[in-house]
């Protein structure tokens, strides 16, 4: 779905590039005051750039956030398979995209409190862009965990609801963020997160390769999420069966 904001400049760069300075400026404002009480003033104050400057490059403050939301989209799109890039075994590929995706969200709070909050302000139209833009990134974890169950290593599973429970793990941690981190860090909020769906998911094969990749890591990278159970009392599992839309 191609979207397109319009612009008074016509060179791309300049435009790309301001509106970079407006995203930065506009996410920090949210963050502060919240959508609705922040004006284009303001944003254009935090940028270091006149408000008449801003309606250069955008429409209406709608504009602003359609592009604040995108930019936190387009954060997983390229963190994750960054995070991918040289991973071969599908179950590392899927305990790395988990990481990647919780520490995505880590990363940037206010922004994911900020799509979850103020998405319905949007035009419908723009509401069907984040969508598919959300699709797209849930298919990177979906696509890891279909690996697994081909390679038998995790047990047959509604591959849509497993992803959306996985996205909600990641999204966990943004929304009550006030009160986990009092009580925990990312990390080991992370690490009990995936311990619980290895051991919803993993089948005995699944298992075996696990501790294959523990022991080959020796206890460095995506080893270091082990679970508790198994490093507490020999760990045995359940029985086996248990950029799309354009912007200009």
């Amino acid at each position: 779905m191609r979207i397109v904001i319009d612009s008074q400049i016509e060179d791309p760069d300049l435009i790309e590039r301001r509106r970079r300075q407006m995203v930065a400026a506009a996410a920090k404002c949210f963050g502060v005051n919240g959508y609705h009480r922040t004006t284009i003033k303001e944003i254009a104050e935090t940028a270091g750039f006149s408000p008449g400057l801003i309606y250069t490059y955008v429409k209406d403050k709608e504009d602003v956030l359609f592009l604040v939301i995108v930019a936190h989209l387009d954060t997983y799109a390229r963190e994750i398979p960054k995070a991918l890039a040289g991973v071969v075994d599908p179950l590392e590929r899927f305990v790395v995209a988990v990481r990647a995706y919780c520490e995505t969200v880590g990363s940037n709070v206010d922004a994911t409190i900020l799509a979850y909050r103020e998405t319905k302000s949007l035009a419908r139209e723009r509401q069907k862009v984040l969508m598919r833009l959300e699709l797209s990134t849930n298919k990177i974890i979906s696509d890891c965990l279909q690996e697994c169950i081909s390679a038998g290593f995790v047990r047959p599973v509604n591959l849509d609801l497993a992803t959306y429970r996985i996205v909600l793990l990641a999204h966990g941690w943004a929304l009550k963020a006030w009160h986990f981190r009092k009580i925990t860090t990312l990390a080991e909020y992370i690490r009990e997160g995936l311990d619980l769906f290895l051991h919803a998911l993993l089948t005995k094969r699944g298992w075996q390769r696990w501790r294959s990749l523990e022991r080959a890591s020796k206890d460095t990278g995506p080893a270091q999420i082990t679970s508790k159970r198994k490093r507490r009392g020999g760990g045995q599992p359940p029985a086996a069966g248990l950029h799309r839309g354009k912007l200009t």
